[in-house]
């Protein structure tokens, strides 16, 4: 009878969450030799290691800490200080001038460029070929 009643007990379901299996220094690819997989729920960690495969670290992450999705993204394309080209684009008109990335950043995120030509900080969105989109198309 209390094997019966076992089998009907609510357990809490345990979710896995990523953690590092070494420490990561900032600005480095993760690998698949990089994190591994706990039973354990922790808030905010990965529960999954392929989506973190290949992606760059934003923050030292320390051996046994779990890796959380701020803490990566994209491999970045732009540097800081680099200078970069800016597109902006509004109906039919359509200016390319140059500006200076104040952070670093990869494909599809959005950072902050000093246009050199007004001095204006503006924010940009990263394309695949390292022009930043700047303005209302963005």
């Amino acid at each position: 009878m209390w094997r019966f009643l076992l089998i009907f007990l609510a357990f809490p379901a345990l979710a896995d969450s990523v953690v590092a299996t070494r420490t990561i220094r900032a600005h480095s690819l993760l690998t698949a030799d990089d994190m591994t997989l706990v039973a354990m729920d922790i808030q905010g960690a990965l529960t999954d290691t392929a989506g973190a495969i290949g992606q760059e670290t934003r923050v030292a992450i320390y051996a046994g800490k779990p890796i959380h999705a701020d803490q990566i993204g994209p491999n970045a394309i732009v540097e800081r200080n680099q200078i970069v080209p800016l597109s902006y684009s509004a109906g039919g008109l359509s200016i390319l001038t140059e500006g200076r990335a104040l952070a670093r950043g990869g494909v599809g995120e959005t950072i902050e460029v000093m246009n050199l030509s007004s001095r204006a900080k503006v924010a940009g969105l990263i394309g695949l070929d390292g022009v930043l989109r700047v303005g209302p198309s963005f």
